[in-house]
């Protein structure tokens, strides 16, 4: 059975930076697809990031040049660099792994 424990979340002025961990356990970690999602108050959640075994990535438009997802194989380990954070980013953060997911993360961005 895979877990993941998401941490790093918080409250942060825009423009400011936040970094997301996903711990994942089990021994799927390095043979899948791993990913961020987030869901805002009164919206479906959606894909943020994703990032394949080989290292290749996608993105959700709007994030693509303020954020980056990576993946540490040896830890089991994935991680989401926020920069340049807005107030539309303000959502609960999930990772996802092998079909299992994280608890979530609160990332709200706020003056």
């Amino acid at each position: 059975q895979v877990q993941l424990v998401e941490s790093g979340g918080g409250l942060v002025q825009p423009g400011g930076s936040l970094r997301l961990s996903c711990a994942v356990s089990g021994n799927i970690f390095a043979i899948n697809a791993v990913a961020w999602y987030r869901q805002a108050p009164g919206k479906q959640r959606e894909l943020v990031a994703a990032i394949r075994p080989d290292g290749s990535t996608n993105y959700k438009d709007s994030v693509k040049g303020r954020f980056t997802i990576s993946r540490d194989n040896v830890q089991n380990t994935i991680y989401l660099q926020m920069n340049s954070l807005k107030p539309e980013d303000t959502a609960v953060y999930y990772c996802w792994c092998g079909g299992s997911w994280g608890q979530g993360t609160q990332v709200t961005v706020s003056s």
